[in-house]
């Protein structure tokens, strides 16, 4: 039971409550980066069961439930959080003043006397991510490809926010506006009940597995590759979410075209 995958699958576990705890003090900008040491782990946990052989049902339930803290439990109360932060503030902004709203908003809301419950919208996202995890777990459809959304995906979309919040601040009066309508309650809203539909609904996704590394049956991978990079090089922390959409708009186009050619041929 204590071997190796096991023990870092812990490890992505305690990134998850890690994450947790960062948000609940004010550290926007540190939480995101404990979820990306979960993920870290994640990927880890996978490739030392392949290299070792010792692959189990304990090991797919192991993985399951750590995933459901860190990238589930842990990207709800970050965007939770997320919601409480004014963007007119961001100038005066320290993990004080974020743990201090946070608490108020926390306090005021348990208490019956407070009257913002829209952050709450955050705690959606487990919600969703437990179905998706439960679904992957027993859907032998996906063992080349993905059926919805991945959580780690859906998951590092959301964490553009706390990132951008900490490490890409507007710098002038063109980019304010547009800072003020992506941070809009209602927005960030919308956006978490759009990307927990994703990962439940049937929708065909490209996994970067591959089987070999010619061009010819790869097009859409090796797109998707060069794209990321270029749109890292000039987005930076927003080319996160972007590489996301990327993904999902490529997923659709190998679904609409290049399997629709296979078909025919």
């Amino acid at each position: 039971m204590f071997n190796l995958p096991n023990l870092l699958t812990a490890g992505n576990l305690m990134s998850g409550i890690l994450a947790i705890l960062l948000a609940l003090s004010g550290r926007l900008d540190l939480a995101p980066f404990a979820i990306l040491l979960g993920l870290f782990f994640d990927f880890l946990d996978g490739f030392a069961a392949r290299l070792l052989k010792v692959s189990g049902s304990l090991g797919k339930q192991l993985d399951s439930l750590a995933d459901m803290v860190t990238f589930g439990v842990a990207p709800g109360i970050i965007m939770m959080c997320v919601f409480l932060v004014d963007i007119d503030d961001l100038a005066v902004m320290t993990h004080m003043y974020n743990h201090l709203e946070v608490s108020m908003w926390i306090n005021a809301t348990f208490s019956g006397s407070g009257s913002n419950y829209l952050p709450l919208v955050g705690l959606i996202f487990p919600v969703f991510s437990l179905f998706r995890l439960a679904k992957f777990n027993i859907d032998t459809r996906q063992s080349d490809s993905f059926i919805g959304l991945p959580t780690p995906a859906a998951t590092l979309l959301l964490m553009t926010f706390p990132l951008a919040l900490g490490y890409a601040l507007p710098t002038g009066e063109i980019l304010a506006p547009i800072y003020h309508w992506i941070f809009n309650p209602w927005v960030i809203a919308l956006l978490i009940l759009i990307v927990s539909i994703l990962m439940v609904v049937e929708l065909p996704l490209f996994a970067l597995k591959f089987k070999h590394f010619k061009l010819k049956g790869n097009e859409i991978r090796y797109a998707f590759l060069l794209i990321s990079l270029i749109l890292i090089l000039v987005f930076k922390v927003w080319s996160i979410a972007l590489i996301v959409f990327l993904y999902l708009i490529l997923s659709l186009v190998e679904n609409t075209f290049f399997k629709k050619n296979k078909n025919e041929v």
